[in-house]
C-alpha cells in the first residue's frame, strides 16, 4: 500500500466555513469531516502566533485535517484568528495578543455546538495554547468541552490565574513539549503545569518547537488520537485507498 507522506491528503468532506464572533467579526475557516460516517469527536484547532507566520494552514494543523478524518473518524475545525490570512482568506479584525482572540475561540465552539458536532476538544499550538489556557474555560466557551491538547506551549501570554482556572475545571489537559523547544522545555513545563493536578506533561524526544519532519508529525498525531479516539491508534503508516498529494510541499 502507498505510504502516507508529508503531503498526503486522504479522503474527507471538506468545506469552507465562516465563524461569527460576538463582537461582530467574520473569521474564515474549514471543517473536515469523515467521508463515509459521522465523526466520533471534534478537534478545534488554534494556530501559532500570526505575527510570526502562524495561521490555520500551519503544517501540523493542516496534516491533521488531511489525515485524521479518514484515519480516526474525527472532525477537524481550523480557522484564522482575527486579522490572520491564509489561502482560505483573511479573518476580519486585528491581532490582540491573545486577548480578544478568546471571542474567536468562543465562536468556534459555538459553531461546533450549532452544527451538533460531537465531543469537542481544543488543540492549540504555541500562541494557540495561550489562547486556550486563557479563554477556553470561560463561561461562554466551556459548555460541552472535553479537554485540551497543547503543542509547544510557551506560557507567554497565560498567567497563573489561567492555570488555576483549568485546575478548578477538572478537565483533562495534555501538554506535548518538545525536548528541544525554543521557549519552554519539558522540565520547566512540568514545574509550571504542576498547578493543574490533572495536567499531563509529556516530553517528546528529538522534537523542536515547530515539529519539523514527518517523524515529529506522526508522534503528534498519534498522541492526539490516543486521547481523543483511543480505539483508532496507533495510526497506520500507509493507506489502501484514494490519496492525493498536495502540490505546494
Amino acid at each position: 500500500m502507498p505510504e502516507i507522506v508529508a503531503n498526503s491528503v486522504l479522503p474527507a468532506r471538506r468545506e469552507p466555513i465562516m465563524l461569527h464572533t460576538s463582537d461582530g467579526l467574520d473569521l474564515v475557516g474549514e471543517l473536515a469531516l469523515p467521508l463515509d460516517c459521522e465523526p466520533t469527536a471534534t478537534i478545534i484547532c488554534c494556530h501559532p502566533l500570526p505575527t510570526a507566520g502562524g495561521y490555520m494552514d500551519s503544517h501540523v494543523l493542516r496534516k491533521m485535517a488531511w489525515r485524521l478524518p479518514a484515519l480516526a473518524d474525527l472532525a477537524i475545525l481550523r480557522f484564522n484568528t482575527r486579522g490572520t490570512t491564509s489561502s482560505a482568506g483573511t479573518s476580519q479584525g486585528v491581532f490582540d495578543e491573545g486577548n480578544a482572540e478568546g471571542l474567536d475561540l468562543a465562536a468556534a465552539l459555538r459553531f461546533v455546538q450549532e452544527q451538533e458536532l460531537p465531543k469537542p476538544w481544543m488543540l492549540g499550538w504555541s500562541f494557540g495554547t495561550d489562547v486556550i489556557l486563557k479563554h477556553a474555560i470561560a463561561q461562554q466557551t466551556s459548555q460541552g468541552l472535553m479537554g485540551a491538547i497543547l503543542l509547544s506551549p510557551p506560557l507567554r501570554f497565560s498567567e497563573v490565574i489561567d492555570l488555576d482556572r483549568w485546575a478548578n475545571s477538572g478537565l483533562p489537559i495534555t501538554a506535548l513539549v518538545p525536548e528541544n523547544d525554543d521557549y519552554l522545555q519539558p522540565a520547566e513545563a512540568t514545574q509550571r503545569f504542576a498547578r493543574i493536578p490533572q495536567a499531563e506533561v509529556k516530553g517528546i524526544a528529538g522534537a523542536g518547537h515547530l515539529w519539523v519532519g514527518e517523524k515529529s508529525v506522526r508522534v503528534v498525531l498519534n498522541e492526539i488520537v490516543a486521547r481523543v479516539a483511543p480505539d483508532k491508534g496507533p495510526l497506520p503508516l500507509d493507506w489502501d485507498g484514494p490519496m492525493e498529494r498536495w502540490s505546494d510541499l
